[in-house]
């Protein structure tokens, strides 16, 4: 019975103790989860396991570096308030994935993101088609930062009762913008959804001055027939 008063009583303590040093490091823990921040969550969480489970030591052996943990986060937080490298290195930075409505490869793969991953995190933001983006930045907590061109915000080209540009060609295809063209493959399920093949597909590039289907790093296609292709970068000498 001891034994499990004991028990109960450390654990409550350790709770406690926990959710006070929550306070002391402050809401920016809570909102925003850098690496620094998961790292010392992890710490903490794996001390606090360690407090309750092993009874025969005292709390104070568990507690002293846990109040380390914590002092080290504050102090690294003021030197980021203070320094903007120890910030970048701290928290890292934000990266341009979408610039003036082009994608940036180089920082997709900086960032280990493929197309499908940048496709989930825009429908995230309520972004359907890609064409409509002109910049996205990949923030420090792997958030990803949407803003749309100026004539797909708010009052829209629709809304003023200004056609679009005539479509490449008629498709049967009704829904969300489909990819056609993945990091230089052609995806040949979509080509059957929307009625069209790859020698209709590469007739449609030769319009961009694209040879080779390789060159391209994304390409859809609208529900209007609407097509946004966006080339690979050029390697950099």
């Amino acid at each position: 019975m001891e034994d499990i008063t004991g028990l109960l009583v450390r654990t409550l303590f350790t709770y406690f103790f926990i959710l006070l040093l929550l306070r002391l490091m402050g809401k920016r823990e809570l909102g925003k989860m850098s690496v620094f921040d998961v790292v010392i969550s992890i710490m903490l969480a794996e001390m606090a396991v360690l407090s309750i489970e092993d009874t025969e030591k005292p709390l104070m052996h568990f507690y002293l570096p846990m109040l380390l943990v914590c002092g080290l986060e504050i102090a690294m937080s003021f030197l980021s308030l203070k320094s903007k490298k120890v910030r970048d290195v701290v928290d890292g930075s934000a990266d341009m994935i979408i610039e003036n409505g082009q994608i940036r490869e180089e920082a997709m793969r900086r960032n280990r993101l493929n197309m499908d991953d940048l496709m989930v995190h825009l429908r995230q933001k309520n972004v359907k088609n890609i064409a409509d983006v002109e910049f996205a930045l990949l923030e420090p907590t792997g958030q990803l930062s949407v803003f749309v061109k100026h004539d797909q915000s708010f009052l829209t080209k629709g809304d003023l009762g200004i056609k679009p540009s005539q479509p490449a060609s008629p498709v049967t295809y009704k829904g969300l913008p489909i990819p056609l063209i993945l990091d230089g493959k052609v995806r040949t399920e979509a080509l059957r959804k929307v009625g069209q093949n790859e020698l209709w597909l590469k007739r449609e590039i030769r319009k961009y001055g694209i040879k080779d289907i390789k060159d391209v790093s994304f390409c859809s296609i609208d529900d209007q027939g609407i097509m946004y292709l966006d080339k690979k970068d050029t390697p950099q000498k």
